[in-house]
C-alpha cells in the first residue's frame, strides 16, 4: 500500500506544471490583426503599333530557261571540226560556229549549180533575141498583109517560155546549193550555256541526227505554285508583280529581283495550285552569283499593302477578339477585322488602334472589365527597348 507521501508528490508536481502553463499564456499577447489585401491578376502588355503592311506570298521553284533548243543535222556528212567551246556548260555567242560538217560535196554541187545556171542564163538571152528577131520578121513579111496576128509559135513564144523556166530553175539550186553549204555549219543561235552534246569530231550524222541541247541565257523563267485563296493578296492575281528569288550559292544566300510576266491560267490536276510564271533577265551574268539553271529557289511575290494594319501573334486572338488594357487597367476584349494570317501572326486593318496595351500573357478567369495590374519589370523592359529602337 503506497504511502502518503508518493500520493502527495506527484499531485503537487501536476499542480505547479498546470499553473505555470495557465501563466505563460496569459502573459503572451494575442497576434496583431491587418487589414485584408486584395491582389489583382497581373499581365503582361506591349504597346500596339499600326504601320504599313505588304500582304507578300511565299512560293518556290526551280530554274529553267525560257528558251531551249535541240541541235540536229539538216545535211549528212562527217564532223570534221569541233569548237573548244561546244562541250557541256560552255558559253557561246549568238552565230559562233559550234561544229562543222565536211563541205566538199556541197562545194561541188554548188559549183555544178553555178554552171548550170550560167547556161541556162545563155540559153535565155539567145531566145530572148530569137524572139526579137521573129517580130521584126514577122512585121516584114506581113507590111503589106491583112493578118495582123502573128501565131505565138512563130514568134517563139514557147521557147521562150521553156527557157525561162530552165533558168529559174538553175537560180533555185544555186540557191539549194548555197543554203546547203551553209549548213554544214552549226551555229549557235543565240547567246547559250551547251547543257548537252552528242557528237564527236569524225562522226558521220544525217539529217535529223541530234548535236547538243543548248539553252538561251538571256531569261530565265521560274514557275511559282500558289494557292488559289492566296492570289486575293497579289494585285491583278500576280501579273506584274515583282518578285525576289532567294538561294544559297557557294554556302551563301543570294538574291535577285525578278517579275511576273504571266499566269498559267489553269489549276493543276496533282497539286491544285495556280502557277506564276517569273522571269530573271540576263541569269549568267552576274559572275559572283549567277541564277544557275535547275537552282531551287524561294520566291517572295510581293502583294497587295495595307497602309495601316496591325501584326497581332496568333495564338492572342480568340475567335476573332484580343484582350487588351484600357486606361483603367481594366480587361477589354476588341473585335478584330481580320485580314490573314499566315506564319503565325494575324493581319488586321480595324478593331484595334496604335498606343493600346495589348495583353500577352494568359489569364486563368479572364472576364470584360475586371481589375488587372501590369508586370513593371517586362513593362520597363520593353519601354527600354522601344526607345533604343526609335534612336
Amino acid at each position: 500500500m503506497a504511502s502518503k507521501k508518493q500520493i502527495i508528490l506527484p499531485v503537487a508536481v501536476l499542480a505547479v506544471g498546470i499553473a505555470a502553463a495557465v501563466a505563460m499564456s496569459a502573459m503572451k499577447q494575442p497576434p496583431e490583426e491587418k487589414p485584408e489585401e486584395i491582389t489583382h491578376p497581373l499581365v503582361q502588355v506591349q504597346p500596339i503599333e499600326v504601320a504599313p503592311v505588304r500582304l507578300n506570298v511565299s512560293s518556290y521553284g526551280v530554274v529553267a530557261p525560257k528558251y531551249s533548243t535541240e541541235l540536229v543535222a539538216q545535211v549528212s556528212g562527217q564532223v570534221i571540226d569541233l569548237d573548244e567551246k561546244f562541250v557541256k556548260g560552255g558559253f557561246v555567242k549568238e552565230g559562233d560556229i559550234l561544229a562543222r560538217i565536211d563541205p566538199n560535196d556541197y562545194e561541188a554541187a554548188l559549183i555544178e549549180a553555178e554552171a548550170a545556171l550560167a547556161q541556162a542564163s545563155s540559153a535565155l538571152e539567145i531566145e530572148q533575141a530569137q524572139v526579137q528577131v521573129a517580130k521584126a520578121e514577122w512585121q516584114r513579111i506581113t507590111a503589106n498583109a491583112n493578118e495582123k496576128i502573128p501565131s505565138e509559135l512563130y514568134l517563139r513564144k514557147p521557147q521562150l517560155a521553156e527557157k525561162l523556166a530552165r533558168f529559174k530553175a538553175a537560180q533555185a539550186a544555186v540557191k539549194r546549193a548555197k543554203r546547203n553549204l551553209e549548213r554544214t555549219y552549226i551555229r549557235a543561235p543565240y547567246d547559250a550555256i551547251i547543257e548537252s552534246r552528242t557528237v564527236s569530231l569524225g562522226s558521220v550524222v544525217n539529217p535529223g541526227n541530234g548535236f547538243g541541247k543548248l539553252n538561251a541565257t538571256s531569261v530565265a523563267e521560274v514557275r511559282l505554285p500558289v494557292a488559289d485563296k492566296e492570289l486575293q493578296y497579289l494585285p491583278q492575281q500576280g501579273v506584274g508583280a515583282e518578285v525576289m528569288l532567294t538561294a544559297d550559292v557557294a554556302g551563301q544566300s543570294m538574291s535577285w529581283k525578278g517579275q511576273i510576266v504571266r499566269s498559267e491560267g489553269v489549276i493543276d490536276n496533282k497539286s491544285r495550285m495556280t502557277y506564276l510564271v517569273a522571269q530573271v533577265e540576263q541569269p549568267y551574268s552576274h559572275l559572283l552569283k549567277p541564277l544557275r539553271f535547275g537552282a531551287y529557289i524561294n520566291a517572295e511575290i510581293q502583294g497587295l499593302l495595307i497602309e495601316n494594319a496591325t501584326l497581332i501573334p496568333h495564338h492572342l486572338v480568340k475567335s476573332g477578339r484580343v484582350a487588351t488594357l484600357d486606361d483603367q487597367d481594366k480587361l477589354s476584349y476588341k473585335k478584330l477585322n481580320i485580314i490573314r494570317e499566315y506564319n503565325g501572326m494575324v493581319v488586321v486593318d480595324n478593331g484595334v488602334s496604335a498606343g493600346q496595351q495589348l495583353i500577352t500573357s494568359a489569364l486563368d478567369y479572364p472576364s470584360e472589365g475586371m481589375q488587372l495590374r501590369i508586370d513593371d519589370a517586362v513593362m520597363q523592359s520593353a519601354n527600354t527597348q522601344l526607345a533604343l529602337k526609335e534612336e
